[in-house]
């Protein structure tokens, strides 16, 4: 066995029988202060609103635990089961969620004042194929020497682009100048 788990199973061992500190900010057992709580079952099912030591009495009989999960609640809900069931499901429920969730990466595409046409119908290109997968785009005209005096006569590069990419895109952020360079991000049209 690992001995991070041995450790990790001791602090669960010592928080069960030393019921002053709670694990995750759980409150098990003893550690519960409310006078009455809905109690739920090992099975699921629905023991009814009762007074914390009949919940604490049941959970007993049992030999398990007694876990405050929806303390907010009125009256709150206790679980009657075992706690290291009880983290498990935490965990895996965490790890399915985060399994679903969809992160939006931000791709660059980076122009310059004096960029080609055939140039900058690739870069669109490239910026409709990231808009397509749900990425949004941070499209950059980069500014070196001389080209910072024009700046704001650069400006309509980024309006077009903008522009033909308006089929599949909003503007998030509009052309903003930042320091050398002027950005804007793209985000796909809902």
């Amino acid at each position: 066995m690992d001995v991070h788990a041995d450790i990790h199973f001791l602090h669960l061992l010592f928080n069960r029988f030393w019921e002053d500190k709670p694990i995750n900010d759980l409150l098990i057992n003893g550690q519960i202060r409310e006078k009455e709580v809905r109690v739920i079952g090992l099975d699921g099912e629905q023991l009814g609103v009762m007074s914390i030591e009949d919940a604490q009495r049941i959970a007993n009989e049992a030999d398990v635990d007694l876990i405050l999960t929806v303390p907010n609640a009125k009256p709150p809900v206790c679980r009657v089961m075992e706690l290291s069931k009880y983290l498990y499901e935490q965990k895996r429920k965490e790890k399915e969620r985060k399994k679903n969730q969809k992160v939006v990466e931000i791709k660059e595409i980076r122009l310059s004042p004096n960029i080609d046409t055939n140039d900058l119908n690739t870069k669109i290109a490239a910026a409709r194929k990231f808009i397509s997968k749900g990425d949004k785009v941070k499209v950059t005209l980069r500014f070196r020497g001389r080209e910072m005096a024009h700046m704001q006569q650069s400006k309509h590069i980024l309006d077009d682009f903008a522009e033909t990419l308006a089929d599949c895109t909003v503007i998030e952020k509009p052309a903003k100048v930042e320091g050398r360079s002027m950005t804007l991000v793209l985000a796909e049209k809902k």
